[in-house]
């Protein structure tokens, strides 16, 4: 009597769909995984941009906060912060408006007399802190007497 072979293909067969099966989530994952870096990368690199800007304007102006203000259309928040907020497509939002990523300027203003310092930032809610850069500049110190 001989015995057929059938269910040891279809067995072999289920084998090679499993592994198969396997290979093909992990390719997923990592196709997943890159395409998160890549949105983060591009992310930072906007970032690093909108933050150089400000922190140069900041300087030109000898820290003006007024005046950085007007020039990139930013809403005064607590204490000495400033912010911004942009859609994901990194448009401008009104302000008052909460947008995907926000840039924040904050004055420090617990310095040495004659440097003025603050702090640029731009986070978002799905990557957190993308960059953080400190900006200082020399202020005018008049003598007393």
């Amino acid at each position: 009597m001989t015995r057929s072979k059938a269910p040891l293909a279809m067995m072999e067969q289920m084998v090679m769909l499993l592994v198969f099966a396997l290979a093909a989530a992990l390719c997923l994952q990592a196709f997943v995984k890159s395409d998160e870096m890549s949105k983060r990368g591009e992310a930072r690199d906007r970032a690093v941009t909108l933050c150089q800007n400000a922190a140069e304007l900041i300087r030109q102006s000898g820290g003006n906060f007024n005046k950085v203000a007007e020039q990139l259309d930013l809403e005064f928040g607590q204490g000495s912060t400033m912010y911004r907020d942009y859609d994901e497509n990194w448009e401008p939002l009104p302000l008052n408006e909460k947008g995907a990523y926000t840039l924040s300027i904050s004055g420090d203003y617990d310095t040495i007399k004659g440097l003025g310092k603050a702090s640029v930032s731009l986070w978002s809610e799905d990557f957190g802190v993308l960059f953080e850069l400190p900006v200082a500049w020399q202020e005018e110190v008049r003598a007393h007497g």
